[in-house]
């Protein structure tokens, strides 16, 4: 494994403490993969000892540890390194943290943490847009100046990679960002109105929202290609959201302008919610091409959904 200076250096100075955390590691976890673990701290770690090294060389041992650390244990659960389920913390520790170096350098656990945490947590929605939210926090990242900042940030920027049950959590805790900034990673004007923007999108979860497909936002798929629902699902109203059932499974739908997700929820929360109808307006039927007469449209406050017995599929758009 070869690894630069820096790395290599605490490596050899702490070879025993290293070996010995690695065999527990083994221990705990039979079948651990070596050539992973090397890999990463090879390629990963070794890429966030160098920025941290560029401009804090007196904390390289601090955080060449930590690292290592967390390193053994997200490769024993199969989160990084090659050949992990997900490529995302191998993406963050090479692309998204060393561009964190100063915050690195004074707490690298917490921000490894904190990086690694949400971006498993995204990994785990399909629908949701991981490599947009990288793309995002990496271009940012020269905005934020400590820790609370960088979380808020990446909650805000979650949510409009499409965790629309973020949003008013999001919207809330990006209080603690500078305007420009919440601005910017909302894509808006840097010198606008942040508390104005703030409350229309606390108030309407479609609020300019430009340029959604004819069809709207879709969600779901035959549960046997990959997808949501074993059925087609049937579809009722709540206070915010709609409940879905497909099968024997029931799930809280919510959608906004920047995507939708399905929460778990219980029959008898399905059995509660409205059944009343609406129409569908005729350029969103058209639109999706499903047969009219099987059409289903129900709406809360502020969305419109489309369901039909023939697709596994819903549609998801501004209540007009």
């Amino acid at each position: 494994m070869a690894v630069s200076a820096p790395l290599a250096r605490v490596l050899a100075a702490g070879r025993s403490r290293f070996n010995a955390r690695a065999a527990e590691v083994r221990h705990r976890h039979p079948g651990f993969d070596d050539a992973a673990f090397a890999g990463f701290v090879g390629s990963a770690l070794d890429r966030v000892v160098q920025a941290v090294d560029a401009v804090a060389p007196e904390r390289v041992h601090a955080v060449a540890i930590a690292g290592y650390d967390m390193a053994l244990d997200l490769v024993a659960q199969g989160l990084a390194g090659p050949g992990a389920r997900q490529p995302w913390v191998d993406r963050v520790w090479l692309e998204l943290a060393p561009r964190h170096a100063g915050l690195l350098a004074a707490q690298p656990q917490a921000v490894l943490g904190a990086l690694g945490n949400a971006v498993i947590q995204l990994g785990e929605w399909p629908q949701v847009r991981v490599a947009d939210w990288l793309q995002w926090m990496t271009a940012l990242a020269g905005e934020v100046a400590e820790l609370t900042q960088l979380r808020a940030l990446g909650q805000l920027l979650a949510w409009r990679a499409g965790m629309a049950h973020y949003r008013r959590g999001a919207l809330t805790a990006a209080n603690i960002l500078p305007p420009a900034l919440a601005l910017a990673a909302l894509d808006a004007d840097p010198a606008g109105d942040w508390p104005a923007l703030r409350d229309a999108l606390l108030a309407d979860p479609w609020h300019g929202a430009q340029n959604l497909p004819d069809s709207g936002v879709q969600i779901g798929a035959f549960s046997g290609f990959g997808g949501h629902f074993a059925q087609p699902p049937e579809l009722r109203a709540a206070d915010e959201g709609f409940m879905v059932r497909s099968a024997d499974r029931h799930r809280l739908l919510l959608a906004d302008r920047h995507g939708a997700v399905l929460l778990p929820a219980s029959a008898a929360e399905f059995e509660a919610a409205s059944t009343s109808q609406v129409t569908a307006p005729p350029q969103h039927v058209a639109a999706l091409g499903w047969p009219r007469d099987s059409l289903l449209a129900v709406a809360d406050v502020h969305t419109l959904a489309l369901s039909s017995p023939y697709t596994h599929a819903i549609a998801l758009f501004p209540r007009p």
